[in-house]
């Protein structure tokens, strides 16, 4: 059977575990090359490995201007350009009262989630815009149109990424660039372990939460689509 996107590459950001994890093994399935971003290297290695179909481990922090660009410039020289697609998911997540968060905390979360996304699409923009081929996919939120107590770093950082993909699609369109915002409702990953909802002393019971394939799903939906089409968002949610 041939592969949906066989010969394609990627790179998937916050990769090593999770949501990320799980796209990056999707799009190998079907053929991609995955160039794998994340801060742990060890776990990138063995998931470069598993995954396989020449995929490699790039060991960054996307939250940092300078590794991030020299992790940026070895995706580009191992790849010989831009990617075909870009997967902006790199995320941390906590829950805290307003007045119980620190400036320092705010600005971090900002750093990883809202900076960090818009350093590596930048990074690959122009090149995908000069060939007139290339798909950016951002891992956006529920929380990135509903507010949450105990959200206000992580919510102002997903309404952030919205706006950068509206701008985007704005300034992709007619280019043959394609952008895709997919929205999925709690999904059960280890960033629960540690977060307990504001005004509870219990963890939360991932038990209903979707699952991480689900969204990998999503993604491989969005980039198998007909060039002529765009798939502007996708918001996913338990049945």
């Amino acid at each position: 059977m041939t592969k949906a996107l066989a010969g394609r590459s990627a790179v998937v950001t916050g990769a090593s575990r999770g949501i990320g994890a799980a796209i990056a093994a999707r799009l190998a399935e079907e053929g991609t090359r995955v160039a794998l971003i994340a801060r742990s290297r060890q776990a990138l290695d063995e998931m470069a490995r598993r995954i396989g179909n020449n995929s490699f481990a790039v060991e960054c922090d996307v939250s940092d201007p300078g590794p991030l660009q020299r992790a940026l410039d070895r995706v580009r020289s191992t790849l010989q350009g831009a990617p075909d697609i870009v997967v902006s998911n790199a995320g941390v997540f906590t829950i805290q009262a307003f007045e119980n968060m620190s400036v320092v905390e705010f600005e971090t979360m900002v750093a990883t989630n809202l900076t960090g996304s818009f350093g590596v699409i930048r990074e690959f923009l122009k090149e995908m815009k000069d060939r007139a081929s290339g798909h950016v996919i951002t891992i956006g939120s529920v929380a990135d149109r509903h507010i949450f107590a105990g959200n206000a770093a992580y919510s102002a950082t997903k309404f952030g990424g919205r706006a950068l993909h509206e701008v985007l699609r704005a300034e992709t369109r007619g280019t043959g660039v394609r952008a895709t915002l997919i929205s999925p409702a709690a999904v059960a990953t280890g960033i629960w372990e540690d977060i307990h909802y504001h005004g509870s002393d219990q963890p939360p019971d991932t038990s209903a939460m979707l699952d991480p394939d689900a969204v990998a799903s999503a993604v491989l939906f969005a980039v198998t689509q007909p060039a002529s089409v765009n798939i502007d968002e996708l918001r996913l949610s338990t049945a």
